[in-house]
C-alpha cells in the first residue's frame, strides 16, 4: 500500500502518513447545561475537525435536522437505555469506531466502546447512591464503558462511589461556548443553585447592596426557586436557567451560589463574557476557577469582596482579564480536541 493509500477496516480509516479518522457517534441529548446543550457544541467542533467523522443521534428526543439518525425504538427502550440494557443502537449508527453519551441515557453498544461524560455529581452524594444512575453506571463499566469526568474533583468522588480504579477514568472538562461581551453591564446578578437557604439567609444584605448602587438584583434560578421567592415577596427580578445568557448580557458582578455539585457552566461563560465574578470556594470550583473568579470561603467575605468587584476599577480589569483567560480552556475548540485524542486512544484500545 503506497504513501497516502487508506485501508477501511470495521468503520475506521486508517492510513500510512495520513492522520487517522475516527468515526464518533455522539448522542446529542446529553449534558443539558442552563446556558445551552454543551452536546451541541461538542458537536459543532468536532465537525470542523480532520480527525474525527461525527454521526449525531438523540437517545431522548426526536431527531431535529437531516445529518441526525433518528434512533427506531427509543419509545420503547428508552427506559432499558437509562439501566444500560436493551439492544445495541450500534448497527443503527452505522458501525462507529466510538459512542459517546452524557445525558440519563447509557444504551449497550455491544463490542463498540462506550464513553460516558459525567459532569453531575448529585447522584452520587450520600442522599442520593440509593438512585438508579449509580447502579446504571456500575452496569455500563461492567459492560466496559469508559467514564469521563468533569474535572479531577468529580473524578475521585465517581472514582470512591462506583469503586473503580483511577486508570479508568478520563477526566475532560465540559465545553462553554462563549456569549456576547458583557460591556456595560449595570445588574448584580446571582445563579443560585442548590443554595436556597443560603441566598434567602444572605437577601437582606444582598439587596440593601443593590440598593445603595442603585441598581437591580437578578437571580437566576430553578422552576422551584421562584416559586419560593414569590412566597416570601423577595423583591428581585428572577430569570429561569434557560435564560441565563439574557441575565448575563446585563450583568456587572456575578455570583455564583453552587452546591458544587454540578459543572460551573455559568460562572465560566460569566468569566468568558468578561464579567466579574464571584463563587463559593467548593472544591471543584479551587479547581477550575481559581485565579479567575474571586472565591468565598465565609460568608462574611461576600460584602467587601462585592463592593471592591463592582467598585474599584483596577480590581475589575484584573478580574476581567483573568476571566477571559481562564474561559479560553473551555471553548468547544479547546474541548474538542482533547476528546479527539481520547476518541482515537479508546478505538484503538490504549485506554
Amino acid at each position: 500500500m503506497g504513501r497516502g493509500a487508506v485501508a477501511h477496516l470495521g468503520g475506521r480509516r486508517t492510513s500510512i502518513g495520513v492522520a487517522v479518522t475516527i468515526r464518533v457517534a455522539l448522542d446529542l441529548d446529553g449534558s443539558l447545561e442552563s446556558l445551552r446543550n454543551s452536546m451541541t457544541e461538542l458537536a459543532a467542533a468536532l465537525r470542523r475537525r480532520s480527525d474525527c467523522e461525527l454521526v449525531a443521534f438523540r437517545s431522548q428526543s426526536a431527531a431535529t435536522a437531516a445529518d441526525e439518525i433518528a434512533l427506531r425504538g427509543r419509545h420503547l427502550w428508552g427506559p432499558l437505555w437509562r439501566r444500560s440494557l436493551g439492544p445495541t443502537i450500534v448497527k443503527q449508527l452505522g458501525a462507529p469506531d466510538v459512542v459517546h453519551v452524557a445525558g440519563l441515557a447509557t444504551p449497550p453498544t455491544g463490542s463498540t466502546p462506550l464513553i460516558i461524560s459525567v459532569d453531575d455529581m448529585r447522584p452520587f452524594r450520600d442522599d442520593a447512591r440509593t438512585q438508579h444512575r449509580v447502579q446504571q453506571l456500575r452496569r455500563a463499566v461492567g459492560h466496559g464503558a469508559r467514564i469521563v469526568a468533569s474535572s479531577r474533583t468529580a473524578a475521585h468522588e465517581v472514582q470512591d462511589v462506583l469503586g473503580l480504579e483511577r486508570t479508568q477514568i478520563a477526566v475532560v472538562r465540559p465545553p462553554v461556548g462563549s456569549i456576547e461581551r458583557t460591556v456595560e453591564g449595570r445588574r448584580l446578578v446571582i445563579s443560585v443553585t442548590g443554595q436556597a437557604e443560603r441566598f434567602f439567609f444572605l437577601a437582606p444584605q444582598l439587596l440593601a447592596f443593590a440598593a445603595s448602587v442603585h441598581t437591580d438584583l437578578v437571580v437566576v434560578g430553578s422552576s422551584g426557586l421562584a416559586s419560593r421567592l414569590r412566597s416570601a415577596n423577595t423583591p428581585v427580578t428572577f430569570l429561569h436557567r434557560r435564560n441565563a445568557t439574557q441575565a448575563l448580557a446585563q450583568a456587572r458582578v456575578v455570583i455564583s451560589m453552587s452546591d458544587g455539585a454540578r459543572f460551573p457552566s455559568l460562572a465560566i461563560a460569566a468569566l468568558g463574557a468578561g464579567i466579574p465574578t464571584m463563587a463559593r470556594a467548593t472544591e471543584i470550583n479551587r479547581e477550575l476557577l481559581s485565579g479567575a473568579a474571586a472565591l468565598i470561603f465565609e460568608d462574611e467575605e461576600i460584602l467587601p469582596t462585592l463592593h471592591d468587584l463592582w467598585e474599584n476599577e483596577s480590581r475589575r480589569a484584573i478580574a476581567i482579564a483573568a476571566g477571559l483567560a481562564r474561559a479560553n480552556d473551555f471553548a468547544p475548540a479547546e474541548v474538542a480536541s482533547i476528546y479527539a485524542a481520547l476518541y482515537a486512544d479508546v478505538a484503538r484500545g490504549v485506554l
